[in-house]
């Protein structure tokens, strides 16, 4: 039985599944993977939302900072990677982020703090599973997923605060509509282990971990503020980090 982080508790109506939490340690080749392109998604949904509200300055200068402090963890994730000799395989989005995404507004007033709030229930969650996963893993996995527990919980406390400033009388009422639908989307049955997933059903094939198969699927899936269709699948064989989005995610930023 996994026990709500009190911190989180405010803010994740559901801890991660303990059948989560056991195949991610085993798996972990695999975890670290998607993990890569989770730090990659966090930075593009940080820019897109700064190109989203350039007025707000005090946003904007939040996240361009928050947006360096991920695209150095990817660079720490990616170093990480080669040290433990685990290679880059071509991602698919997954579902947690386009669930989410499919309950926010597209028009302001609403979209903002919808916005806002989605990226504080992602960081939460990161920081949960950090935390979970921390030790049980080998070193120096361990301390690395310590460390970035850490910084994760400050990511969603930034983002809750900007929140509650965009809209006082409107957070906490809103907040809870979507995190029921996040509780859903992290503890539901998945067919695939992924940062942000469900617990994996038995017998779902690993990317990684089972054999380095390419075709894994994206934690955190597209950015919030999705980009250009995805490209062309690279010839048979070929094994590069590319997500969809990856590269351009601001392009719906009106």
């Amino acid at each position: 039985m996994i026990e709500a982080v009190p911190e989180l508790a405010g803010i994740l109506l559901a801890p991660t599944p303990l059948a989560w939490v056991e195949a991610a340690a085993e798996r972990w080749r695999e975890l670290l993977n998607d993990h890569a392109s989770c730090e990659k998604k966090a930075a593009s949904s940080a820019l897109a939302l700064m190109f989203a509200y350039p007025e707000d300055r005090p946003l904007g200068a939040a996240l361009s900072r928050l947006a360096r402090e991920e695209l150095r963890h990817f660079e720490r994730v990616a170093s990480m990677m080669q040290q433990l000799g685990v290679p880059f395989v071509r991602l698919r989005p997954g579902r947690y982020a386009a669930g989410l995404r499919s309950l926010l507004r597209t028009a302001d007033p609403g979209r903002k703090l919808d916005l806002l709030l989605a990226g504080a229930l992602i960081e939460a969650r990161s920081a949960e599973r950090f935390r979970l996963l921390a030790p049980r893993l080998p070193a120096p996995l361990d301390a690395f997923y310590a460390e970035l527990e850490r910084s994760e919980a400050r990511h969603f406390e930034r983002y809750v605060a900007f929140a509650r400033a965009a809209a006082p009388g409107e957070w906490r009422a809103r907040l809870a509509v979507l995190a029921a639908h996040e509780a859903e989307l992290a503890t539901s049955a998945d067919r695939e282990l992924r940062f942000h997933s469900g617990p994996p059903v038995r017998g779902a094939a690993g990317a990684c971990g089972a054999g380095g198969a390419r075709g894994a699927t994206s934690a955190r899936g597209a950015p919030l503020l999705a980009g250009p269709p995805p490209r062309p699948e690279p010839p048979t064989g070929a094994t590069i980090d590319y997500t969809p989005a990856d590269e351009a995610p601001l392009s719906s930023r009106a």
